[in-house]
C-alpha cells in the first residue's frame, strides 16, 4: 500500500510551541509539508508570551530537513488569524491543511466561573478557531482542495467537572464542522475532528501519574496526519485518540415516536407515556444536514 505523503502540501497549525501541536508540526514537516508554526508562547491559561516556543520547532524542523517558518500571531482575533494564512501563502504560495490546535485553560466550577473565565477560553478555542479557519476556507475554496482538522475534546462530548467553558467551546466544533463541510464539498475541502487525551501541560494536573505517563502525545498524531491527508476521504468524523486506542464518537437521532394526527398538539401526558419511545437510540440513525430530521415528520405530513 501507498505511504501517506504530504510533499507538496502547506500546512498551518496553531499551537505548535508544544505538546500536541509541536508532534503534529514535527511529523508532517517529517512527511513532506511545509509548515507554518503558530504560537504565542503562552501560558496554560493564555497569559504571557514567548516567541522562543515557535521558533524552537522550527529549528527542529529545519535541522531535520525540513521546511517552516514561525507564526507568534494571536488566533483569537480577525488580524491574527489572517496573518497565519498570509504567512503560509507568502512563504510557500498557498495553504492545503489547516489543524486547529490553540487552546488554553481557565477551570472553574460553573457556579464560580468569572465572566473572564468564560470569555477567555471561548476566544481563543472556538473565536481562535473562527478566525483562523475563515480566511483558510476562503483560499481553500478558490484554490479546489483543503483539509481541516478540529479540536475537540470529550469534556464537550461528554462533560467534565469545572471545565463548562472549555467543553462549551469544544462542543462548538462539531456544528462549525458540520456546516464547513456542506458549504465546502464542492470544492475539494474536508473538515474533521479529533478528540485527543494526552499527557501535555493541558492535563498534567489532571490525570492520575501512573495513566499520564502512558498517554503520549504521539499516539494522537497519526490520526491528525490521516485525517489531513488525501487519502481520508471522510467529512464531519469525530476521531477520539488516546494511548493508541481510536474510536468514531457521532452525534445520532433514535427512531422517535410520531404522536398524534398531524393535526392536533400532542399532550405533556403523551410524551410522558412515550418517553421510551421518544428517547430509544436503536436503531439510530446519521444525519448530514439539519434539514434530513424534517424526513422524520412523514407520517404526520401525509
Amino acid at each position: 500500500m501507498s505511504k501517506i505523503d504530504f510533499s507538496g502540501r502547506v500546512a498551518a497549525i496553531t499551537g505548535a510551541g508544544g505538546g500536541l501541536g509541536r508532534i503534529h508540526a514535527l511529523e508532517l514537516a517529517r512527511l513532506g509539508a511545509r509548515v507554518v508554526v503558530n504560537d504565542m508562547g503562552g501560558a496554560r491559561d493564555g497569559l504571557g508570551g514567548d516567541q522562543s516556543a515557535a521558533d524552537m520547532v522550527v529549528q527542529e524542523i529545519r535541522e531535520a530537513g525540513g521546511q517552516a517558518v514561525a507564526s507568534y500571531d494571536n488566533v483569537a482575533t480577525v488580524e491574527g488569524g489572517a496573518t497565519i494564512v498570509k504567512t503560509a501563502i507568502e512563504s510557500f504560495g498557498k495553504l492545503d491543511i489547516l489543524v486547529n490546535n490553540a487552546g488554553i485553560l481557565r477551570d472553574k466550577s460553573f457556579a464560580k466561573m468569572e465572566d473572564a473565565q468564560w470569555d477567555a477560553v471561548i476566544a481563543v478555542h472556538l473565536r481562535g478557531t473562527y478566525c483562523v479557519t475563515r480566511p483558510a476556507f476562503v483560499h481553500m475554496k478558490e484554490q479546489g482542495y483543503g483539509r481541516i482538522v478540529m479540536t475537540t475534546s470529550s469534556s464537550g462530548l461528554f462533560g467534565s467537572f469545572g471545565q463548562a467553558n472549555y467543553g462549551a467551546a469544544k462542543t462548538a466544533m462539531i456544528g462549525l464542522t458540520n456546516v464547513i463541510n456542506l458549504e465546502g464539498a464542492k470544492y475539494g475541502i474536508k473538515a474533521n475532528l479529533i478528540a485527543p487525551t494526552a499527557a501535555t501541560r493541558m492535563t498534567e494536573d489532571i490525570m492520575p501519574p501512573e495513566i499520564f505517563a502512558k498517554l503520549k502525545p504521539e499516539c494522537v498524531t497519526p490520526a491528525v496526519l490521516y485525517l489531513c491527508s488525501e487519502d481520508c476521504q471522510d467529512a464531519g468524523m469525530i476521531i477520539n485518540a488516546a494511548g493508541g486506542y481510536y474510536s468514531r464518537s457521532a452525534i445520532v437521532t433514535g427512531p422517535g415516536a410520531a404522536l398524534g394526527d398531524g393535526t392536533s398538539v400532542p399532550t405533556p401526558e403523551e410524551i410522558r407515556d412515550n418517553w421510551q419511545r421518544i428517547t430509544a437510540l436503536e436503531p439510530f440513525k446519521l444525519f448530514s444536514q439539519g434539514a434530513e430530521i424534517l424526513g422524520e415528520l412523514g407520517p404526520l405530513l401525509l
